[in-house]
């Protein structure tokens, strides 16, 4: 279906439900959205400022402020994470938390509404799924003790993003906007609850859609931008007020169509200091398609005000085919974009200028095609009693999962011929890639939430019981027959405790501090290799006056051994899936955030809010090594962890009315270095320091109707976003959007 065509279908179906609950709601009062504070991770045990542990959470206020649709922007308001930008639009993104590795998200634990998100957790956890940021709710980025919670991966932290709830009572809302670029975005939810009888029922119907023609150029013409279609559906039933046992059982299903025209080839240097925005014509058939299906019940009882029970089932289906140039005439597009001197002919074969025509078969086009599933049940039971004056909150659950990813790969060949490409010869189905990788994992965890006067502390366990394999059926064998089966098995299991404390000095300070023991499992295709370990410690405090409030927590990551894997993001040069060991690293910072709203200082009849958010991380290797994995290389002692800024800033300043309001941002963000090593960086090696402005504002004209506008990259920043794999590629550039709120 055309882009066009789709939006138009998305706009009507939004008017549709809007129609329908302004219908209903003419005998029901219309309210907020219910708040989530029961949902989110530590709602039970306390409030924010009880958690031992440095935790950020993001309401629908916070972002809504910018309307950000890139979910490394929004990440900005937390301190400790680390970004990696890609393709100007966060499509693919790549976060890390406190020096854990960001290359796709892998390193940390992703989950909407508390269910593992990426792709397949154990098995290939490598976010080329990820919940498109236009249609969240609310994000809760967790580090420090209280992420061994989650898992499996707790090394760095672990982010929950929360979709649109069920409201308590009829409302909608729509939020459309143009932009540059031939941009357009929708994102539109309609829903309620009302009286059956003794229960109530809720239902939400949601859609996200966004289309640009993207910013980069290629050299012959041609969309380099994509095309979004999100869709969600929430079925709920919930006793009422006064229920001897209150109860819920939800359905949710979400499903989502992505076809991107992304590419991993760069620029060369030179070509970037002259148009940064240039796409080589070898990359004009490069495009990313993607479908993913979820399907979650969840069901909570409250059989005491002292014992409740929160159980959910899940399953996640992701099929992905990236279709993308990964050599010419034999020579890796990384090696080539590295030295197109050497590779000149190569080179002239990227460039697919009019006018040559170039040998058959000498692009070399893969289908990165790749097929997942993830599907598991998790319970948690929670308990309230006292001994004396000291009050527990005991957490005890239970997880089991499992995931695969099916790999099933081949090339198509092409020439270039005269500023086009033209397909020559395909490779046979399977014989490029023809493999199949699985996990099976039972986690358990427990936890003691302490409250004694002014003192909080937290004490828990996790255990996890994982068996991953590998079977490669051979590139010979499309039929998998297993003629030539090969196949790979690991298994192990893993303790992690945590402990964490919370001591509320006067009524506006608080010191914190904690150690726990983080892990990380290997990947299904190394059957030697071992888990990733670490002994991570923090300390800090938390101060709050009015409106003014100051957190500083430091952190220290000891790491036994930090994991590496091989994905075609990072260069390739390896076998994809492959894991590396780098041994004894450690990551050490700093986070600190402040907040205030000058109003409150000056009298002002409006709000000012001000904020700032700071991280210092270092990392670097205790041993010496030589690596096949291309970030590393060659690892000498005292060499930093590549693609980790030493200093990260985010401030931000608004001004908020009744009606109106308005918010300038600004990201810093220090040199990195694309390769580890130490002493200066060599510019081929480099991601040069940057520093954008976003503006955002919005006005009500009428009750319900709201304009808004926004400039993302507001002085036109020309940076450097990414190096890997393949050529340098930037930013998003300035880009205006213009639209309107809608809230019935």
């Amino acid at each position: 279906m055309p882009k066009t065509t789709r939006l138009k279908s998305a706009v009507a179906l939004s008017v549709i439900v809007a129609s329908t609950a302004t219908a209903i709601a003419q005998e029901a009062p219309l309210v907020q959205v219910a708040a989530i504070d029961e949902i989110t991770v530590f709602g039970a045990a306390g409030g924010l400022d009880e958690v031992p542990g440095a935790i950020t959470f993001l309401d629908a206020d916070d972002i809504a402020k910018q309307a950000y649709t890139d979910i490394l922007r929004t990440m900005r308001r937390s301190p400790g994470v680390n970004i990696q930008e890609e393709d100007g639009y966060g499509l693919r993104p790549n976060i890390g938390l406190r020096g854990s590795g960001s290359d796709r998200s892998a390193r940390i634990t992703v989950m909407e509404d508390g269910v593992p998100i990426a792709p397949a957790p154990y098995a290939a956890p490598a976010a080329y799924y990820f919940p498109y940021a236009g249609r969240l709710h609310a994000v809760e980025i967790t580090k420090g003790t209280g992420v061994v919670k989650y898992g499996p991966r707790t090394t760095g932290g672990a982010i929950n993003l929360y979709s649109t709830p069920i409201p308590d009572e009829f409302a909608a809302e729509a939020q459309i906007l143009f932009g540059s670029d031939d941009g357009k975005r929708l994102h539109a939810w309609a829903g309620g609850r009302d009286s059956i009888g003794a229960i109530d029922a809720g239902l939400l119907i949601e859609t996200y859609q966004h289309e640009t023609d993207g910013f980069k150029r290629l050299d012959a013409g041609g969309d380099t931008g994509f095309d979004i279609s999100d869709y969600v559906v929430k079925a709920g039933l919930f006793t009422q007020d006064g229920a001897s046992v209150p109860q819920s059982l939800e359905f949710k299903y979400q499903r989502s169509d992505e076809t991107s025209n992304e590419t991993y080839l760069g620029l060369t240097r030179a070509d970037f200091s002259s148009n940064s925005r240039r796409r080589y014509n070898g990359s004009q058939e490069d495009q990313f398609n993607g479908d993913h299906e979820l399907f979650q019940l969840s069901y909570y009882a409250e059989f005491t005000p002292d014992l409740s029970l929160d159980v959910i089932a899940y399953r996640t289906e992701f099929a992905r085919d990236w279709f993308k140039l990964e050599r010419v005439l034999g020579v890796s597009t990384s090696s080539i974009l590295a030295d197109p001197m050497l590779y000149a002919a190569e080179f002239e074969n990227i460039l697919a200028a009019p006018g040559f025509v170039g040998p058959d078969d000498a692009l070399e086009i893969r289908h990165n095609a790749r097929d997942y599933y993830a599907q598991g049940i998790q319970g948690i039971l929670t308990f309230k009693t006292a001994t004396g004056p000291v009050d527990h909150t005991f957490e005890v659950s239970l997880r089991w999962h499992e995931d695969e990813v099916d790999r099933y790969q081949n090339f198509e060949f092409f020439r270039a011929d005269n500023g086009s490409l033209l397909r020559t010869s395909v490779g046979a189905p399977g014989s490029d890639s023809n493999r199949i990788e699985t996990g099976e994992a039972l986690a358990v965890f427990v936890q003691d939430n302490i409250d004694w006067g002014r003192l909080h502390a937290t004490i828990g366990v996790r255990l996890e019981d994982i068996d991953l394999e590998r079977l490669d059926y051979g590139k010979a064998d499309p039929g998998r027959t297993g003629s030539s089966l090969s196949t790979r098995e690991n298994s192990l299991t893993a303790v992690t405790p945590a402990f964490g404390v919370v001591y509320d000095v006067t009524d506006q300070l608080s010191v914190l501090g904690g150690v726990y023991r983080g892990f990380a499992p290997p990947s299904p295709g190394n059957s030697n290799s071992s888990e990733e370990k670490s002994t991570n410690w923090e300390a800090g405090m938390r101060w709050a006056d009015g409106a003014v409030s100051l957190e500083a927590i430091g952190f220290f990551n000891d790491y036994e051994n930090l994991l590496g894997t091989c994905t075609a993001s990072t260069g390739g040069g390896c076998s994809i899936g492959d894991q590396f060991d780098g041994g004894d690293v450690n990551v050490y910072g700093l986070e600190l955030v402040a907040a205030a709203d000058a109003g409150a200082w000056t009298g002002a009849p409006f709000a000012i809010p001000l904020s700032a958010v700071y991280t210092y991380t270092h990392g670097e290797f205790q041993t010496a090594f030589s690596s096949g994995y291309e970030p590393w290389g060659d690892v000498s002692v005292g060499d930093e962890l590549p693609y980790l800024a030493a200093h990260q800033l985010f401030l931000t300043a608004g001004v908020e009315g009744e009606s109106w309001g308005g918010e300038i941002a600004m990201l810093y963000q220090s040199e990195r270095r694309t390769t580890a090593g130490q002493g200066p960086v060599a510019e081929a090696e480099r991601l040069d320091a940057h520093t954008v402005f976003d503006l955002s504002a919005y006005i009500g004209i009428l009750d319900g109707v709201k304009l808004r506008g926004k400039i993302e990259n507001l002085f036109d920043e020309d940076y450097i976003a990414a190096h890997q794999p393949a050529g340098l590629r930037p930013g998003l550039p300035r880009t205006f959007w213009v639209g309107v709120d809608l809230a019935l």
